[in-house]
């Protein structure tokens, strides 16, 4: 294996035996020319002579340890036009290498080649420097990819000067390029940005293109008529949508629609039954858990005790990872914690000791990463797919796991988390496959600094896992997050939060962004608005994202014993979104890592 010799190699350079060290980094080139552990060796035998720095640069131009070598020239001097494009080339993902770009776009125009426009305008793009991405397509070549990201960039930065040449490019790629799937993204992005009359038209458009689209465009159609007054128009179309797309998740919103006006009217009946077919027909829909949820609440209402139990072990089967199946666990007096006692729960959290093999990257990789060699791991698969201008499912999600290692949690997290918005079938289908193994929900609801949230939750005599849901919905545990309201640190605390809790405490010295302050300020709030309002941990967690004073008068107004009532009846979006993710977060820390909860879950699978 190539690492043994590499690291045989660096252990004699560590014991200053130099010619043994030499050798092996030799016989490492020599044995395995082709393997990116053999840039390493190029590496480290230039330190000493230095052609061999050159014949790396020529060989292996995408390794980071190579990359570092080309910086490194380029500070000394700048002007070396083949080393300049072969950073733009190889380290698309690497912000620093914007430094490079913008050096090529301001003394290389001249010699920039159409293709060179495009690879520089991929790396500020995968950066998200969209608006420089899109000067760099403008002098690309005229493809369809290249004109979709040139107007899409202007659009992401808001050049509102630029709207009339945005519009522009999209119809340029619908007549230039009518079969591409840039002009069917053309279309959409139009329907957008236009008005509702002339939307009307290009959403006919794609319901030409695309069949796979018609039900979204007939329900997008529907809607636009209904803000133009067209309602018996839309009348229809709601209808062929029901008649031709019964299981599609658009059918599922617009059932969703009558349920809530059912609701309103307190017709109970008309809206369980409308309920019940989004739980039967529309189960691929994210509406689905909801509308089983309160299906069964209303079953049970109406004294149908045995059906309304059948739904909500259906919701658990089919949604496990939703926050309704929570909800739906307590109905079935699973012991999970509810609102009203989850504080007092300390659950038994099992982890595994071996890690898992990720789906993506070369044996050698793997191998490494399972060793838990990090830094050599995150090395080799930079170096096999720094040339990659969109990852796989797979890919992705393997360059999250190792973004984990590196303590990068938020990117990791919304990494996992966008691998679903992949686009065409067959990496949908991987997506889902890669949905049903533990590691994908390990990675997605990690554990990190979960010794110092012990501490704290034994302390306070807080759950440690409701601590942990927090944190993740507030930071992602991002220490060095600020909001632009200015909560600050993996708490998120505020500062004149933090100064009130440092008066009640009477602690003279803390700071916002030292993580153990942070932390203890975060549990400490936390267990104070448990303490405000009776230990139960809606109103606390709500408060926690509100303010005390807003729950206060929540309370007062919506005069409910149903806190799952109460939770829809959150008049601040943002807050109530934020309680469901908080306990959502919860549910899915227990079912993961409460061996209880798991193997209970397990059956159902």
């Amino acid at each position: 294996m190539p690492y043994i010799l590499l690291k045989r190699a660096r252990g004699y350079e560590l014991t200053n035996n130099l010619t043994q060290a030499k050798d092996i980094w030799r016989i490492l080139i020599k044995k395995y020319p082709a393997s990116f552990v053999s840039a390493e060796a190029y590496y480290q035998l230039g330190k000493y002579e230095s052609k061999y720095w050159d014949v790396g640069i020529i060989k292996f131009p995408q390794h980071p340890k190579i990359q570092e070598l080309i910086y490194k020239r380029l500070e000394e001097d700048p002007k070396q036009f083949e080393l300049l494009i072969s950073l733009a080339r190889h380290a698309i993902y690497d912000k620093k290498a914007n430094n490079v770009r913008n050096y090529l776009v301001n003394n290389y125009t001249e010699q920039l080649l159409p293709q060179d426009w495009e690879t520089i305008g991929n790396g500020y793009w995968e950066t998200r420097e969209y608006d420089k991405a899109s000067f760099a397509y403008l002098k690309a070549k005229k493809s369809p990819h290249n004109l979709y990201r040139l107007a899409r960039g202007q659009e992401l930065e808001f050049n509102q000067k630029k709207t009339k040449k945005i519009f522009e490019t999209y119809k340029k790629i619908l007549v230039n390029f009518p079969d591409s799937s840039e002009a069917l993204l053309s279309l959409k992005r139009l329907i957008i940005l236009s008005p509702p009359e002339i939307a009307l038209n290009y959403l006919d458009q794609v319901m030409q293109k695309s069949d796979v689209d018609i039900p979204e465009s007939l329900l997008h159609k529907a809607k636009l008529l209904q803000k133009l007054n067209r309602t018996n128009e839309a009348d229809k179309i709601y209808k062929l949508l029901i008649f031709k797309y019964p299981h599609h998740k658009s059918t599922a919103t617009y059932r969703w629609q009558i349920v809530k006006k059912a609701v309103n009217k307190k017709d109970f009946l008309k809206a369980k039954e409308w309920a019940k077919s989004i739980f039967i027909d529309n189960t691929d829909s994210p509406i689905a858990p909801k509308a089983g949820f309160w299906l069964g609440k209303w079953e049970k209402k109406l004294g149908n005790f045995q059906e309304s139990r059948l739904v909500f072990q259906n919701v658990i089967k089919n949604h496990p990872q939703s926050y309704y199946a929570w909800r739906s666990a307590i109905q079935l007096g699973w012991n999970v914690g509810d609102f009203n006692n989850l504080r007092q729960i300390f659950p038994l959290i099992s982890q595994p000791t071996l890690r898992p093999t990720p789906p993506a990257g070369s044996e050698i990789f793997k191998t490494l990463y399972r060793l838990g060699q990090d830094n050599d791991a995150l090395l080799l698969f930079k170096a096999e797919t720094n040339q990659n201008y969109d990852f796989s499912v797979k890919q992705g999600f393997t360059d999250a796991l190792l973004k984990l290692t590196h303590g990068k949690n938020l990117q990791s997290i919304n990494q996992i988390w966008n691998l679903q918005n992949k686009n065409n079938f067959s990496e949908k289908q991987e997506w889902k496959n890669l949905r049903k193994e533990d590691q994908y929900w390990r990675a997605l609801f990690p554990l990190p600094f979960y010794q110092s949230i012990t501490n704290w939750a034994k302390h306070y005599k807080l759950n440690p896992l409701l601590i942990m849901s927090v944190m993740r919905q507030e930071s992602r545990f991002e220490n060095s997050s600020e909001s632009p309201v200015g909560a600050t640190g993996i708490m998120q605390v505020m500062p004149i939060t933090g100064e009130w809790i440092s008066n009640q405490m009477n602690i003279k010295h803390y700071h916002l962004n030292d993580l153990n302050d942070n932390i203890f300020l975060g549990v400490w709030y936390l267990d104070y608005t448990h303490k405000k309002y009776n230990n139960n941990s809606l109103l606390a967690v709500a408060s926690y994202n509100a303010g005390p004073n807003n729950v206060s008068n929540w309370v007062k107004q919506y005069k409910t014993q149903d806190p799952d009532l109460f939770v829809e009846e959150i008049p601040f979006k943002e807050t109530k979104n934020y309680v469901k993710s908080v306990f959502s977060n919860y549910w899915n820390y227990l079912r993961i890592y409460d061996q209880e909860t798991y193997l209970r879950l397990k059956q159902y699978k």
